[in-house]
């Protein structure tokens, strides 16, 4: 008879850091001359390399087209997308390259070609691999977690309902609840204790597929029992 494999509750590090690139819309780029605050100028291909697009008159630009590559660091930074405190959920890191690629116009389009990524998160800080990065795929909620959380946040009697499951689960009483991470393994919510807080996830039944599919597992958990709906397990 086979091993049973237990269920797999949370992404892989190469998954969140993929996710982390997806979502974010801003980003820190360092070279050896050059800092610059970036906000809604990078894309990710399918294989999870990263690319910026600089205007041609800024130094980094101008040091592209005059040598064709320099040393980077990018640096990213994901945030509750809610007022909650301590927002910062995950840090990374990512060392490389960057590479001119084309100039088009007054525009610089330079790649990162990737030697070494660094995630910091809840789940386990780790090094991950550039060849298993570009396998990665994003959660499929990355596009939708912003707005289901403030969804939620607007409906306070269903965040108290799943903030009484994670409570119990936790043998702890809350003070108030926060959502505070949505992905396809389940939500994480924000335990406001009488001296500190504790961050408690809910894991789905199964993993959802899409939007939809998650809409419907937490419908379930806001009128389920823990005992038969979810399993809370937490991070400090």
């Amino acid at each position: 008879m086979g091993k049973v494999l237990p269920a797999v509750t949370t992404s892989t590090p190469a998954e969140r850091l993929r996710t982390l690139l997806a979502g974010t819309g801003s980003l820190t780029l360092r070279t050896p001359t050059h800092r610059a605050n970036l906000v809604g100028r990078h894309t990710v291909a399918a294989d999870g390399r990263l690319r910026l697009a600089l205007p041609a008159r800024t130094e980094v630009a101008r040091q592209l087209l005059d040598l064709g590559e320099t040393p980077a660091q990018i640096e990213l930074t994901d945030l509750v997308p809610l007022p909650v405190r301590d927002r910062v959920r995950a840090r990374a890191t990512l060392s490389g390259w960057l590479t001119l690629d084309e100039l088009d116009g007054g525009e610089v389009t330079a790649r990162l070609d990737l030697a070494s990524a660094d995630l910091i998160d809840p789940d386990g800080d780790a090094s991950v691999d550039p060849d298993t990065l570009a396998g990665a795929r994003p959660d499929p909620l990355a596009a939708h977690e912003a707005e289901l959380l403030r969804h939620l946040h607007r409906h306070p009697d269903a965040v108290r309902r799943l903030g009484r499951q994670a409570a119990a689960g936790l043998g702890v009483d809350a003070r108030s609840v926060h959502p505070l991470r949505l992905d396809r393994y389940g939500i994480v919510l924000r335990l406001e204790l009488p001296t500190h807080h504790r961050d408690a996830r809910i894991a789905f039944v199964s993993p959802a597929d899409g939007l939809r599919d998650a809409v419907a597992h937490l419908a379930g958990l806001i009128g389920a029992h823990p005992s038969c709906r979810a399993c809370v397990t937490s991070h400090r």
